[in-house]
């Protein structure tokens, strides 16, 4: 799996066609509009340059990479991907209206992945002709630091599907930890509800957010405290998260804390609204 679809330019979705380029695929990065995906080609130039600086790449290196990207608005460009990796909105009508124009668009043997964080693998493919080619690939920020890629099949997932994509990983750089189809997965099924009982202990005043966080590092060895983590992936997507925890499994302890909610609605959303538990510059 050579051609490389990534359709989303944000965060995840540089960070992957970062990794896949740097890896010796040939990447088009898809989104809606040109400013989003020169701002995407400037970060990706930015976070190359880092590993030129460091002297894990070399100059000539950096601009191999970046000579391997392309750019499009065009949905077209899909038409002949082996493997087209979804890197949109945490949004279940989103993705699925998504798949169902992908699933017209590719060749009838391209796969079809989502970077989806806890949305249903299952219900994803329902929307497409090809459910056992469509497979979730959920990396982890910042991508081309991160060595993880949690691989999840939908409950009609092929083998041959996830040994591809499995393959696909490793020849990223990457380790592939197989997962099945259920709400959060492995990663968000167990990291969420610890954010959230950590913004509820700060709900109640149990402590203040640096107290709260310099527990969990220097007591539990985190690298970052549950709250700063908050802030770094968006209170918006851990509530969305959050969502599709309450209602997949329909239990009350994945009930967001009423915090969260209401700084969500505030527009606190963490590190890109300049303010979350913490205040950014």
């Amino acid at each position: 799996m050579d051609n490389i679809v990534v359709i989303g330019a944000g965060t995840m979705g540089n960070g992957i066609a970062h990794t896949a380029a740097v890896s010796g695929k040939s990447v088009t990065l898809l989104d809606v509009g040109q400013p989003i995906l020169e701002r995407a080609l400037q970060t990706i130039s930015d976070n190359l340059q880092r590993g030129v600086d460091k002297g894990k790449m070399s100059a000539g290196d950096k601009q191999a990479a970046l000579d391997r990207i392309r750019t499009t608005t065009d949905m077209q460009a899909v038409a002949g991907a082996d493997l087209v990796i979804e890197a949109i909105i945490e949004n279940l009508a989103a993705k699925s209206s998504l798949f169902e124009t992908l699933d017209r668009l590719t060749s009838p043997a391209c796969i079809l992945a989502s970077n989806t964080s806890s949305i249903s693998i299952t219900k994803i493919a329902a929307s497409t002709k090809r459910a056992d080619k469509v497979i979730g690939m959920h990396f982890m920020n910042p991508v081309p630091v991160m060595p993880l890629v949690e691989v999840i099949r939908g409950i009609a997932t092929s083998d041959d599907t996830y040994q591809k994509v499995e393959g696909l990983a490793k020849s990223m750089g990457k380790t592939a930890i197989e997962v099945n189809d259920y709400p959060g997965f492995v990663s968000n099924r167990v990291l969420m509800p610890m954010i959230n009982e950590a913004i509820f202990a700060l709900y109640e005043g149990v402590a203040t957010a640096e107290a709260i966080d310099g527990v969990m590092k220097l007591g539990m060895n985190h690298p970052m405290g549950p709250l700063t983590l908050a802030d770094f992936i968006g209170l918006d997507v851990c509530l969305a998260i959050l969502r599709v925890l309450e209602e997949g499994f329909g239990d009350p302890k994945y009930r967001p804390c009423p915090l969260l909610v209401k700084m969500v609605d505030a527009g606190w959303l963490g590190r890109k609204s300049g303010r979350g538990f913490y205040t950014y510059r």
